[in-house]
């Protein structure tokens, strides 16, 4: 097992866990805020944030962890993945004033702890042990990549209403 200080910043694991923790901030500051305009604000900031991460880990992390035997963990990852979609969706349609505004936030930062939870605790470690340092400091410079693309596009969140059908597909 490595020493934390010798997991280099840009090791996978590091970038989705970073990521993780700044998604919670900013879902609590939504929740904390009072003001309509803010409220607003921050949901686009989330969202936007949210959508990369979670298109990331669809595009570039769970292929390539997928023929590593994680089909269960990604399987379920996926499907929670779909539920932040439609939450996400669902706000993003709503003025921020709206009486199930809050509400919904408050389900989506649920969800979104429960879900960064769970792979924190049952994907991470796999992905730990079963690729080497390089491996995933290759692939958590191809997640950084792959959202610098996503945010070049401009506001990654309206595009989740395209993606609540179904779940993403495993390759």
């Amino acid at each position: 097992m490595e020493s934390p200080s010798a997991i280099p910043a840009d090791d996978v694991v590091t970038v989705l866990t970073e990521q993780h923790r700044r998604l919670e901030h900013l879902l609590q500051t939504l929740l904390e805020a009072e003001a309509d305009a803010q409220r607003g604000e921050l949901l686009a900031r989330a969202g936007d944030e949210l959508a990369v991460h979670m298109l990331a880990e669809e595009k570039v992390v769970y292929p390539r962890v997928h023929a590593n035997r994680t089909e269960d963990i990604l399987l379920e990852s996926l499907e929670e993945h779909l539920s932040l979609k439609r939450l996400l969706s669902d706000l993003l349609a709503l003025a921020p004033g709206d009486t199930t505004f809050q509400p919904k936030c408050k389900v989506l930062e649920e969800q979104a702890r429960h879900h960064h939870k769970e792979e924190e605790e049952h994907l991470f470690p796999k992905m730990r042990q079963l690729l080497d340092a390089d491996a995933r400091g290759q692939m958590g410079r191809a997640v950084r990549q792959h959202e610098e693309g996503l945010r070049a596009r401009g506001a990654p969140r309206e595009r989740m209403g395209a993606q609540t059908d179904a779940a993403a597909p495993l390759p």
